[in-house]
């Protein structure tokens, strides 16, 4: 399943109103998006043992603190893993183009395609890569000036990027390997005219970055920053005192953001509904351009509310019955109030409370906290969720799987068949009712927690740091197949088998660079995008909201 089809999935099952479960989504119409979002100088051991606090000179936001949890000793074996990890993007990036490739697998196979969160990712990558010494200054500004170079020739509308290009010409293509979308005449609802609102998001935000940290690329950023119009992405019909509007066809949520747009076309026919998800950072970014209105924020769910009118989807299938309570905010901005369901699930046999992600993986939850400070500014909400997902993750898999090791996400498969999976912690050892994951049964198989990917404990790095770090280890050290110097760590593991997917993602790499440079240069990332004034709404919707987490 690609992440395009999963997310369409999401959609599909949320507005079921069976209340025997969720009805088995027939094949999503819109073509699949491949196997990814769906996510260029190496440091020697003696230089990674040395330099153990890299000196960071861009300007960090006052109010984002140092996260020094870490001893000098866990510090320095991060950074000799930074080095090699940075090898990856030397590799990983075309010489002509300067757009970064999808993936690198084994026997020399390379994935000559991109997409907007690709870019978006890889320009943090080469920020995280200065901010931690393993590039100079004009090494990396030269390096991203080559990339947003091309970028600013290639197809858009509305500022954004389409779905997928062909890393060897820039040019937009309908799938990785296939046609040229300007060999295609008549308009139709595909990846050549797909516009996604979520890779647009990570894309722009990799250049609120890029702006904050290099402020010499100030004018080049702003020159694709400037066209973008995340208001086609926001739905903003008619909403009602019910969780959907009954008067639209098909009884649809409104206030939320579209999952897409298709140029001249309009909005996909589904919704981003869940706002502890990877596509809130799309939401930060419009609301800090003042493209999209509060009401996102709030119209977009936590855990699927129950019914405030007869008309509401029922929702009684979902993983967990939340528990929580109806809360009336007034919008910072517009004053508007908003009824807003703070529910949460409790991980069973416990105390613990949590939000959780749709399919149970990591960086769904995760992966907006690299760049937007959640866990400072969102003390009592997001922030607090973050951590609460590391925890259940990890007690999931140890105490429930019997897993030496912790970490699912969606990512490559355990295998070298260049396939790719929906992995996470979804709770299938609790049975139905005790899901740790929204879809409960509807997203669960088999294969649904066999994997573990590195890139999730790196993530975990900012809430769980020890934790986090003894995990990374005992990777390295059970499975010494899945680590190598020429690249850092390979994309899965599955901790039964042992085997290993010899495969790296662009967007898996990544997180776990702008992952250390957060860990190991005093939140710099989160610095660069805190410092950037498109950051105010970010800051000022994460600390107006206090959820029922305990």
């Amino acid at each position: 399943m690609t992440r395009r089809k999963y997310r369409a999935m999401k959609s599909q099952l949320r507005r079921t109103t069976r209340a025997n479960g969720p009805v088995a989504p027939a094949d999503d119409p819109r073509p699949a998006r491949g196997a990814r979002l769906a996510a260029s100088i190496a440091v020697g051991a003696v230089i990674a043992a040395a330099i153990v606090a890299p000196q960071v000179t861009s300007a960090r936001a006052s109010d984002v603190p140092p996260a020094s949890v870490l001893s000098a000793a866990q510090k320095a074996t991060l950074l000799g893993m930074a080095g090699d990890t940075w090898k990856f993007f030397e590799k990983a990036v075309d010489p002509v183009t300067h757009l970064p490739l999808d993936n690198l697998g084994p026997d020399g196979v390379r994935g000559t395609y991109t997409s907007a969160a690709n870019i978006g990712v890889y320009l943090e990558s080469v920020v995280a890569a200065n901010d931690l010494g393993l590039i100079g200054r004009s090494t990396a500004t030269s390096l991203i000036s080559a990339t947003m170079k091309t970028v600013g020739t290639m197809q858009r509308d509305h500022g954004f990027l389409h779905q997928w290009y062909d890393t060897g010409t820039g040019k937009a293509i309908l799938n990785p390997g296939d046609v040229f979308c300007d060999t295609r005449t008549t308009p139709a609802q595909d990846n050549c005219s797909f516009l996604s609102a979520v890779d647009n998001g990570w894309y722009a935000a990799g250049l609120l970055v890029v702006r904050s940290a290099f402020p010499e690329l100030r004018g080049a950023a702003n020159a694709l920053i400037t066209p973008m119009d995340f208001s086609i992405f926001y739905d903003n019909r008619a909403q009602t005192a019910c969780n959907t509007n009954p008067a639209i066809e098909g009884n649809q949520p409104t206030g939320q953001m579209f999952g897409g747009y298709y140029s001249g076309q309009g909005p996909a026919g589904y919704h981003n509904g869940a706002l502890y998800s990877d596509p809130r950072i799309a939401m930060y970014v419009g609301m800090g351009l003042h493209q999209m209105p509060g009401d996102v924020w709030w119209r977009t769910w936590r855990t699927l509310p129950p019914k405030q009118c007869d008309t509401d989807p029922d929702f009684s299938w979902q993983g967990q019955a939340p528990v929580g309570y109806w809360k009336t905010i007034r919008d910072p901005q517009s004053g508007k109030p908003f009824r807003v369901w703070e529910g949460h699930y409790t991980y069973p046999g416990s105390t613990i409370t949590h939000i959780p992600t749709w399919g149970g993986g990591m960086f769904e939850g995760l992966m907006a906290n690299q760049i937007v400070p959640e866990t400072e500014w969102g003390a009592r909400g997001l922030g607090l969720a973050d951590k609460r997902l590391a925890q259940v993750q990890a007690k999931y898999a140890t105490e429930q799987l019997k897993l030496p090791v912790w970490g699912m996400s969606p990512s490559s498969t355990a295998d070298d068949s260049g396939g790719y999976g929906i992995f996470g912690a979804v709770g299938q050892k609790f049975g139905t009712g005790n899901a740790l994951s929204q879809c409960g049964g509807g997203c669960a198989n088999e294969t649904t927690e066999t994997t573990v990917t590195p890139h999730a404990s790196f993530l975990a790095l900012g809430v769980i740091p020890q934790e986090a770090y003894a995990n990374i280890e005992k990777l390295r050290t059970l499975y010494p197949d899945s680590y190598s110097a020429d690249g850092g760590f390979f994309d899965a593991v599955n901790p039964t088998t042992g085997a290993v997917g010899h495969r790296r993602l662009v967007l898996d790499q990544s997180m776990i660079m702008i992952s250390l440079d957060n860990a190991l240069a005093n939140n710099a990332l989160r610095g660069h995008f805190a410092s950037d004034p498109a950051s105010w709404a970010a800051r000022t919707y994460l600390g107006a909201e206090t959820m029922s987490l305990r």
